[in-house]
């Protein structure tokens, strides 16, 4: 597979969706939380990324596993990560191991301290 280097955001969204299914103020949460609160994406900017992943293949649109929950509103929309989004998030995930060892063989830091 060609490496396509994804956003940070991306691969979160790519990480998240790795769990299963979610609607997408759930993946926002989860993004937002297991980025320690670094990453806390906005609904335009969430569903751009959205559309962008699913576009590359990486995600599709699919059903809740299970009933969902009761919603006022609209019907929320659950994403899923595709076997090509796997793949591509872990080549992304391989990318970063190789650069953060790359940094910390440059910066002289030693591995396990």
């Amino acid at each position: 597979m060609n490496t396509l280097s994804l956003s940070t955001l991306e691969y979160h969204v790519l990480l998240a969706l790795a769990r299963g299914a979610l609607h997408g103020y759930a993946i926002k949460d989860v993004v937002a939380d297991e980025s320690a609160g670094t990453l806390t994406p906005r609904a335009g900017t969430l569903y751009r990324v959205i559309a962008r992943l699913t576009t590359l293949g990486f995600v599709k649109e699919t059903e809740p596993a299970g009933a969902a929950p009761a919603h006022p509103g609209l019907a929320r929309r659950y994403y899923a990560l595709t076997t090509t989004g796997r793949a591509g998030l872990a080549a992304e995930a391989r990318r970063l191991k190789q650069s953060a060892a790359l940094a910390e063989k440059r910066l002289g830091v030693a591995r396990g301290r």
